[in-house]
């Protein structure tokens, strides 16, 4: 080839390669558009690890869409109450919101499903069921019908049993006990005797210190230390049975989410689950400290006798066999959820169960 063909055919490539980046600029431009969403949390800033979450989501979304997808989380109260979060954010008030839907249960049972219900899964089986066995699609075909997509953002693990100012060994010790506890926990202990009772987070310590309520439970060590609930029903109960691994949720505005790019959604969706995880592992971290510290003040553990956990197992399964008579939506999905854990159990007795048994009975024996 001569200098002069070269240089020509050089000179109408680059022509070509220059005209064709000034026709793509325009479209990546158009694939990622600013966009600035609300959020509101259910929760209030204090309890950093469950609103802490939904920050860790929204940090993930601005870097994978180079700062042009911004969430901007608020606190409970700062635009709603944390349970309006779903109703606001189904009136298109906010975008999008961080929060437990089993606070919507009283709308429809099934709400509760997209956390968890009294002896439903654990955390992993939760995570299994949901992304592996169909449960996105379940809870989003749900959602959907209320104007909503969700996305599993968060979980606590199972929770405690809670606090109470004297002993409970028997089902009669529940006869009349009054509890601050609410949804299905509740409405499974009330057929058992116990008095549910609905109190906010501030609130709770005054009407133990008081007497107005005998017992009370919010979620594990490292929250309830906060409080100080030792100081005032020190015997502190396990496992919280009505919770064993409750999911969070980010909950999105139908039209909004389908008005996003695609890529925007693939970011939103990735950053749900980054931070679905980093929930979990960040209480597996801070939780042991907690609950030495609390034993350390007073705190008495206890389990649950086999008579109650039995007991509150019978009632629960009563409501559920009800509810799948009348909620067709409720059915399907807890249907599905009894299928997946109901084999998950085979497994986690062979290895999991087994492999923790003895590794415990190490630690309890100084060997570790």
């Amino acid at each position: 080839m001569d200098r002069r063909s070269f240089l020509t055919k050089a000179t109408v490539g680059g022509a070509a390669a220059a005209g064709a980046a000034v026709l793509a600029a325009p479209a990546i431009a158009q694939s990622s558009p600013k966009v600035t969403w609300r959020l509101t949390s259910s929760f209030p800033k204090s309890l950093d690890t469950i609103y802490g979450a939904a920050q860790t989501m929204a940090d993930a979304v601005s870097a994978m869409t180079d700062g042009n997808f911004q969430i901007q989380v608020f606190a409970a109260g700062e635009i709603v109450g944390g349970l309006q979060a779903m109703d606001a954010t189904q009136a298109g008030t906010v975008e999008a919101c961080h929060t437990a839907t089993y606070y919507y249960w009283g709308k429809d049972p099934t709400w509760a499903l997209g956390t968890c219900v009294p002896f439903g899964p654990d955390a992993r089986q939760m995570n299994a069921w949901y992304y592996y066995t169909g449960g996105r699609d379940l809870l989003n075909g749900f959602y959907g019908k209320n104007g909503l997509v969700g996305f599993q953002c968060g979980n606590t693990g199972v929770q405690m049993g809670g606090w109470y100012r004297k002993e409970i060994n028997t089902l009669d010790d529940l006869k009349g006990l009054k509890m601050r506890i609410g949804g299905f926990g509740g409405k499974v202990l009330a057929p058992l005797g116990v008095v549910p009772q609905q109190i906010a987070g501030g609130d709770i310590y005054p009407a133990l210190e008081k007497g107005t309520i005998d017992a009370a439970e919010w979620v594990g060590p490292y929250d309830d230390e906060k409080l100080g609930f030792y100081k005032v029903a020190p015997y502190y109960y396990y496992p919280g049975w009505w919770e064993g691994g409750p999911a969070l949720s980010t909950l999105v505005n139908l039209q909004k989410w389908n008005d996003l790019p695609k890529s925007y959604q693939a970011a939103l969706k990735t950053a749900c689950q980054a931070a679905d995880l980093d929930m979990m592992a960040h209480y597996d971290a801070v939780n042991p400290a907690a609950l030495k510290r609390l034993v350390a003040n007073g705190a008495k553990l206890r389990p649950f006798s086999r008579e109650i956990l039995e007991a509150a197992f019978n009632s629960a399964q009563s409501i559920y066999a009800d509810l799948e008579k009348t909620n067709a939506d409720f059915k399907t999905i807890w249907e599905s959820q009894k299928a997946y854990f109901n084999d998950a159990y085979l497994w986690d007795q062979i290895a999991e169960y087994n492999f923790d048994t003895f590794m415990m009975q190490m630690q309890q024996a100084g060997k570790l």
